[in-house]
């Protein structure tokens, strides 16, 4: 396959009223001003028109967002031949690992035959053609847990612990095998955990932050002593445009914070944080708001992403510290109560807290 740069005019990201591709959308309409984006989001529990409502008052002229379900193949093939769409960007995905376990069968759906129907689609209406390109976002939990030593490389053994990161794990191998067998121009990132604005409270860095300045307790799973890579979205944005129009098709690129603190280090911090911006009346600490609660299935000990390959070849880096970014994301709930008050007032949001951590509690060691 060509190994030249990638200009994209016409893009269709799917997902683009969730947390990272509100972010993306955004990104693009800003930093390329000759581009058009078509957003595909089914705005489902954790997609927000409100993500977008800056993005329609400073770019509506290039930007529409259709409501939709990425497998709809007839809906997919028409914004692809109505917006003459060189470049899709493939976010859409159920992504939470508790709701995964909950209901395994609706990720199968969307994550595998979701991301199907979109390469058969752009098969068909890019046939023979070079100057598109299909990008796919997919995660580090595709390969699995870590050891105590050594991080994820592209060439890492896939071996999902999840029916999450199973579903991603599929997804990612039609990719593909969309490339290999139909010479559709394909790239991947696997990310580490996005955190920033806009991100549904179910994650762990936003559900702190809210529970934390509404006096709820602080879940914490296990001991705590699980180690994530955390990756400001901003950066991640960033590497998924280099990777799109300057990464070479069949490839993938690992994209992490290049950190690895464990969950209740995050947690902490964020206690911190807040104690610092939002002090209790009391003079205590957020931190007496942690509860250990019982460890969820399948729970993988550790994640470290290698991102040697895109900063070498796309010469991609985080710019964000762990300490600024988690100080920008905090900051920015506090600035967007109209946003907090929206989330909150959803029933999905506060049913499944209570599902999830009521009575579930143990005690502090």
């Amino acid at each position: 396959m060509s190994t030249s740069a990638h200009t994209p005019r016409s893009l269709l990201v799917t997902g683009g009223a969730g947390f990272i591709g509100s972010h993306l959308v955004r990104h693009l309409l800003a930093a390329h001003r000759d581009v058009r984006v078509v957003t595909l989001d089914a705005l489902t529990y954790a997609g927000n028109p409100m993500n977008l409502a800056d993005v329609q008052a400073a770019h509506g002229g290039r930007h529409r967002l259709v409501q939709g379900d990425i497998c709809d193949g007839a809906l997919v093939a028409r914004l692809l031949a109505e917006h003459a769409v060189d470049t899709i960007v493939h976010l859409a995905a159920e992504s939470h690992v508790d709701r995964s376990i909950d209901g395994p069968l609706a990720f199968v759906r969307t994550n595998v035959l979701g991301t199907a129907t979109l390469l058969d689609a752009a098969r068909r209406a890019w046939a023979g053609r070079a100057d598109v390109r299909f990008h796919h976002v997919s995660t580090d939990e595709v390969y699995g847990s870590l050891g105590a030593d050594g991080r994820f490389r592209e060439d890492t053994p896939y071996d999902p612990s999840s029916p999450y990161s199973a579903s991603k794990a599929g997804s990612d191998h039609l990719v593909r095998a969309w490339g290999r067998t139909y010479g559709l121009p394909v790239t991947i990132t696997n990310c580490s955990n996005n955190y920033g604005p806009y991100q549904y409270p179910e994650k762990l860095i936003p559900l702190m932050v809210l529970n934390a300045l509404s006096g709820r307790p602080l879940p914490v799973y296990g001991d705590g002593q699980q180690i994530r890579d955390w990756l400001y979205v901003q950066d991640h944005c960033e590497a998924i445009w280099l990777a799109a129009t300057r990464g070479r098709p069949g490839e993938t690129y690992n994209v992490g914070g290049d950190n690895q603190p464990t969950n209740l280090t995050i947690v902490k911090t964020l206690c911190h944080i807040l104690d610092e911006l939002v002090p209790l009346p009391t003079h205590e600490s957020y931190e007496k708001l942690i509860r250990f609660v019982q460890d969820r299935p399948g729970h993988d000990r550790r994640y470290a992403m290698d991102i040697r390959k895109i900063a070498q070849e796309l010469g991609w880096r985080p710019k964000e510290t762990l300490e600024t970014g988690l100080l920008k994301t905090v900051k920015w709930y506090l600035d967007h109560p109209e946003w907090v008050r929206s989330v909150h007032s959803q029933g999905d949001y506060t049913g499944w807290l209570e599902k999830n951590y009521a009575n579930r509690s143990q005690s502090v060691p």
